[in-house]
């Protein structure tokens, strides 16, 4: 798959052909330029209903431990999107804890921010904070994660199940591509409260299911815990006799806690074992071939189309702002993105794509090998 290929997905779900959002998708964890002739740039685009200009946004990150994504790609993203619409961002992160969550969320609401962006650490916290944002007049955006049943304004994310069902037609390719057709395999599913989780877990049974594959183990991991995915595995490694052909992890950090105890047992590379998110660890893992694929979540664009529409609420321009947010997701008009597929031989569309780069990831003489023979530079 050539770099373009992924610039060129990413426009098909965002564009409609009048220009703005068309997200005929459903609802889903890394970076992409948009094409320098693109037409609706934040930076310069005033809303109908007036300017966004010396407005401010509070956002509020879940934490940093679940995916590297947040602080090294998100939050610059956001930064440099709001910056550029003139747009003060108060851009903080709740480290995992609902209390700290809160907290900060009162106090971007005392502060009189023009709109809240946020991503829930659970549905009762995120729709708690929406309620009180809501008394105070203050619109919400639910950025990747949707807040069940709490009432946000808008919602911007990628489709959840389609990166679900990504995740599993992936491992059913690497299961074909090793020869294996039949057998069963482990499900490692994200956390029980994020509903990301549940949109990914949907997508990817389904998809193993539909190829003729059994479940061997169905296990949640309570907030995203690395170091519980590898306690958690090793049990299910356990119980299962290590029979199983494969391992449908639902991002890189859950994968990276799987491929350690396989490594253990001298099984890695062997087992094909799936990711999400496209960290640079992950791809490592991909290029050396101890991970089978990951997920290519664009995350620049994905905080671009957030920026753009929160610079349309802060604006005041709703017909701006449901312009761009097209799909219902529960009832709350939402703007969807399209996840990528990367297996080894099309890791430099990630790099090509501006994510990370060949620096980052080639820095070993195993890796620069690997990197050399399928062309990461």
């Amino acid at each position: 798959m050539a770099a373009t290929g992924v610039v060129l997905a990413l426009a098909v779900a965002a564009c409609g052909d009048s220009g703005t959002a068309d997200t005929d998708t459903d609802a889903g964890a890394a970076g992409s330029e948009a094409p320098a002739d693109d037409a609706s740039d934040p930076a310069t685009d005033e809303a109908a209903g007036g300017s966004a200009e010396g407005g401010t946004v509070g956002v509020i990150l879940p934490d940093s431990a679940s995916s590297a994504r947040w602080e090294t790609a998100d939050r610059p993203f956001l930064q440099e999107a709001f910056e550029a619409a003139g747009v003060t961002a108060d851009i903080q992160n709740a480290n995992g804890d609902t209390a700290a969550f809160q907290t900060i969320a009162d106090g971007m609401i005392n502060a009189g921010v023009d709109a809240l962006l946020i991503v829930n650490l659970d549905s009762e916290t995120g729709t708690a904070v929406i309620s009180d944002a809501a008394a105070a007049g203050i619109p919400v955006i639910d950025y990747d994660r949707l807040t069940v049943g709490g009432g946000a304004d808008y919602y911007v994310s990628f489709d959840n199940v389609a990166v679900g069902t990504t995740i599993g037609e992936g491992l059913v390719t690497c299961l074909q591509d090793a020869g294996t057709t039949e057998g069963d395999v482990v499900l490692l599913n994200g956390s029980p409260t994020d509903n990301n989780a549940t949109l990914f877990k949907e997508g990817y049974q389904a998809a193993i299911e539909a190829a003729g594959y059994g479940i061997a183990d169905d296990q949640s991991v309570p907030d995203w815990d690395n170091t519980q995915a590898g306690t958690i595995f090793e049990q299910i490694d356990t119980n299962t006799n290590g029979e199983y052909v494969g391992v449908a992890s639902a991002n890189d950090g859950l994968g990276g806690a799987v491929i350690s105890v396989l490594e253990r047992n001298g099984t890695a590379g062997t087992i094909p074992v799936t990711g999400q998110d496209a960290t640079d660890e992950g791809l490592q893992r991909v290029l050396l071939g101890t991970q089978c694929m990951t997920v290519y979540k664009a995350v620049r664009a994905e905080a671009e189309a957030a920026a753009e529409l929160a610079i349309a609420v802060i604006s005041g321009d709703t017909a701006a702002a449901d312009g761009l947010a097209t799909q219902d997701v529960d009832g709350t008009p939402s703007l969807l993105l399209e996840p990528v597929a990367i297996f080894r031989d099309n890791v430099q569309d990630v790099v090509a794509d501006g994510y990370t780069t060949a620096e980052n990831l080639c820095t070993t003489p195993e890796l620069q090998a690997a990197c050399d023979e399928v062309g990461v530079e």
